[in-house]
């Protein structure tokens, strides 16, 4: 069974358990609450309502299509966190975005983060467990470590002290939620690394990410590789240098152009460089030209 299975199982579960009259979770105190904090849970769409003081009202159309055509295909890769009103109900904290998205293909659940009261201590407890194991992807540590900023409103600085590792790695797992979202699932799945991810990320343009996200599945591209083809991808955006031609070193006379002119009987060009260097073209129209030249230069 994969990993991905097993947490689409663990949240069906919890859904369940949540919705039982006997066991309603309230406080970090009541009995399966440790069960709640820190998971995924697959929550109805219809239990949930949108927060009023959500600052965000405007929501862009063809965004939110191409975001509901995004989950369609891939899921909901980042769950949305909603606050327990209610025995079954609640109200979304983040992610208004992806409820919307997911309401509008027809999902009748999403996956969510439940806060409930006083549970911020025991949230921060269960993320930085949950960064600290081994089996996690680096879509995943990331994510958690955009809770602890969005959630509980730790800085990076005081995140480094709570997980114990520098501040510059924090920041090289968020940059990887900037990624195209097809992009963060081949991550999760193990088809291209973290170090892949990290030069991707440095394009802005998605197209553009996964384009080259493709070249390094198809062609099995190293880190170094990929690397490489970021670099000539901004190169090639870079304009074209002008090489400015320096003006002639002095200036040929009217005059000297006839003599040639007249001399040989047809229109001379002469050139002069800036370094002082010339050309002579002597143009002929024929063999029999070419022959009276020749015979002019000989004497």
């Amino acid at each position: 069974m994969s990993k991905a299975i097993k947490k689409q199982a663990l949240g069906r579960g919890l859904s369940a358990l949540l919705k039982d009259p006997e066991n309603d979770i309230k406080s970090v105190d009541d009995k399966n609450a440790d069960k709640v904090v820190g998971n995924i849970i697959e929550l109805e769409i219809d239990a949930i309502e949108i927060n009023p003081f959500q600052p965000r009202s405007n929501f862009n159309e063809e965004s939110l299509r191409e975001l509901a055509t995004s989950i369609k295909e891939l899921g909901v890769i980042q769950p949305i966190t909603v606050r327990k009103l209610d025995f079954n109900k609640y109200q979304l904290i983040s992610g208004e975005r992806r409820l919307r998205a997911s309401t509008l293909i027809g999902l009748t659940t999403v996956p969510a983060y439940i806060r409930i009261a006083n549970d911020n201590e025991s949230l921060v407890m269960a993320l930085v467990e949950n960064i600290q194991r081994h089996d996690l992807d680096p879509i995943e540590i990331a994510l958690s470590y955009q809770r602890l900023i969005d959630e509980i409103q730790l800085t990076q600085e005081q995140m480094s002290e709570r997980v114990g590792k520098k501040r510059s790695t924090i920041a090289n797992y968020l940059r990887l939620l900037k990624l195209d979202p097809i992009i963060q699932t081949g991550i999760r799945d193990g088809f291209i690394s973290m170090g892949h991810g990290r030069a991707i990320i440095n394009i802005e343009d998605h197209d553009v990410q996964t384009d080259i996200y493709q070249k390094i599945v198809s062609q099995n591209l190293s880190v170094r590789e990929t690397e490489a083809l970021v670099k000539n991808y901004h190169e090639s955006l870079k304009p074209k240098p002008v090489n400015a031609t320096k003006p002639a070193s002095f200036v040929i006379e009217d005059e000297h152009k006839d003599t040639f002119n007249q001399y040989f009987g047809t229109k001379i060009d002469v050139k002069v460089a800036g370094n002082g260097k010339g050309k002579i073209t002597i143009p002929f129209h024929s063999e029999e030209d070419f022959n009276r030249i020749i015979k002019l230069i000989k004497g």
